[in-house]
């Protein structure tokens, strides 16, 4: 199976919810590239059809931890299985349409610099990261709170956010902090910088 067709059938087992469909049809139409875009420039999932890995590789890490005993039972943290597709496989919807494809210069094993395919960032709609992916969904459907808080706070201390902010979004929607650990996680361990 494709990443494409495990996330459209993540998708539709999952999420349910009024302009589910409309969202799906703009995500595979020829007007955005969530397919084939590449999660970063140059470091996790920096090839075509990584934003789509990743954000699978997100939703397996969400899914995992929040069916994790302690998490339940513990930290009585739980979320709908539609909350957890939503917020794992939409997180990034910031980054459609802004990787452009370029050439960046890389010296080779000799020492020797050579050009190598990369791709550079232009955005035209520069919002924000997790707030812009809020409003990219919101144009959609109709997002929870914790919901729009998680993906609004997905990139935790690693931003330029006033860190009050962030700890409290963490503490008032656990949420949040459950999907940055998975994005964290997918990004650091399942993904890695490349290989140079």
């Amino acid at each position: 199976m494709t990443a494409k067709e495990r996330f459209y059938q993540i998708y539709t087992e999952n999420i349910k919810r009024e302009g589910a469909d409309k969202l799906l049809d703009y995500l595979a139409s020829p007007n955005c590239d969530f397919f084939t875009a590449p999660a970063s420039t140059r470091y996790h999932g920096a090839y075509e059809g990584g934003l789509c890995e990743h954000s699978l590789n997100v939703y397996d890490c969400l899914y995992d931890y929040m069916h994790r005993e302690r998490v339940s039972s513990l930290y009585h943290l739980t979320c709908s299985e539609e909350s957890c597709a939503i917020v794992s496989l939409l997180h990034d919807l910031c980054k459609i349409n802004v990787y452009k494809r370029s050439f960046r210069n890389v010296k080779n094993e000799k020492g020797v610099w050579e050009k190598v395919p990369s791709y550079e960032f232009d955005d035209a709609l520069p919002y924000g990261h997790g707030e812009k992916s809020v409003y990219i969904l919101s144009g959609f459907l109709r997002l929870t709170r914790e919901e729009a808080f998680a993906i609004r706070f997905h990139m935790g201390f690693s931003s330029t956010e006033d860190v009050r902010l962030v700890s409290d979004a963490f503490e008032k929607f656990p949420l949040a902090y459950a999907l940055h650990n998975a994005d964290m996680e997918a990004t650091l361990f399942m993904e890695g910088k490349p290989a140079k």
